[in-house]
């Protein structure tokens, strides 16, 4: 029998909302802390399919969460593609060469990157109970691009920006590359164990309208509807984070089954403003539960109430911060699970 992750994602309402929390596997848990401090770098523990698996399961150990996701990082594909990636302490990921130093057909592809990710797929799905939904998961074209352009993270992804205007036919190649490795990469995680995945497009937020349409909405349905031709019965759940309006626009278009909702929407808005019937997920402002209090057992009980007549997974609108009390999380799951529809 799938779990109650599952039966949601694919458009059931259940006695309650399911719930996984975006970056579950973290620093917040000292003990994944542990395990990182015996194994080096984050990439080192990523590419350890054994020690990655531990950490994925981690949270659903200790917090007994509705879904397991996946515990990689969505650098992998131009890691993949060939480029070099690190994790500085400090700076976070960097990507080198970046696309505006060097050509695409200029990397060595190294598609080995891959296999270690679909072990820990595998090693977590022969441990995890038939209650718990195995999620996989990948970035959306456009936020990988930002990345592999600039080499790293930035407040408004100009330089992918600014490619887009002055030479959208090369960033169209680099789309159309990640969106091919991103399709095998997907399928590899489903053929593992995974049942279901999530498109993580963190910078969608940064488009404007047209270019949200052309580098987000085209992207997302080309991998969906690849998806869907291979694994017809696998839900896959797209998160533009930032999209705000044009949110609604994104899940007519895409066909993903169900959509993240981030921590700026009004839930209540956007149960009007979505197709009816469409799964949501979200969308508790991660700064609230790092905050905790009566405001944070309001804001869930609100959250609720306002999804509670389509199929709801909670979740937060972002990952979790690494500094949230253990304890905040712990209340906030008394609360969303004493709560009736």
């Amino acid at each position: 029998m799938p779990g109650l992750l599952l039966d949601t994602l694919n458009g059931k309402r259940g006695p309650r909302a399911p719930v996984w929390l975006m970056r579950q596997a973290g620093r917040y848990l000292p003990e994944y802390r542990e395990l990182r401090s015996q194994k080096g770098g984050f990439l080192e523990l990523a590419y350890d399919s054994e020690a990655a698996c531990e950490v994925t399961l981690q949270p659903i150990e200790r917090f007994g969460f509705d879904g397991a996701i996946l515990f990689s990082d969505i650098l992998i594909v131009p890691h993949a593609l060939g480029q070099h990636l690190e994790f500085l302490a400090g700076e976070g990921p960097k990507l080198s060469p970046t696309l505006l130093e060097t050509a695409l057909d200029a990397l060595e592809p190294h598609p080995e990157h891959y296999e270690p990710i679909y072990e820990t797929v595998r090693r977590c799905r022969a441990r995890l109970g038939a209650e718990t939904t195995m999620l996989g998961f990948a970035g959306s074209p456009w936020t990988v691009a930002t990345y592999m352009i600039a080499g790293e993270g930035s407040r408004d992804q100009h330089a992918a920006r600014a490619m887009a205007y002055a030479d959208p036919g090369k960033v169209e190649a680099i789309i159309g590359a990640i969106i091919d490795q991103t399709v095998g990469y997907l399928r590899g995680q489903i053929d593992a164990g995974a049942e279901a995945v999530q498109l993580f497009d963190s910078w969608a937020g940064s488009l404007a309208p047209d270019e949200f349409d052309r580098w987000v909405i085209e992207p997302n349905a080309r991998i969906v509807a690849a998806i869907k031709d291979s694994h017809p019965d696998i839900p896959v759940i797209g998160f533009p984070k930032g999209a705000g309006e044009k949110l609604p626009r994104y899940a007519e278009r895409t066909g993903v089954d169900a959509v993240g909702l981030d921590e700026t929407l009004d839930p209540e808005w956007a149960h009007a403003a979505l197709p009816k019937g469409m799964p949501v997920q979200g969308n508790l402002d991660p700064m609230l539960l790092l905050a905790g209090g009566d405001r944070l057992d309001h804001t869930i009980r609100h959250i609720l109430s306002a999804l509670a007549d389509r199929p709801h997974v909670f979740n937060l609108g972002h990952g979790i911060d690494r500094h949230t009390p253990i304890a905040h999380v712990e209340h906030a799951l008394g609360v969303l699970r004493d709560w009736q529809r």
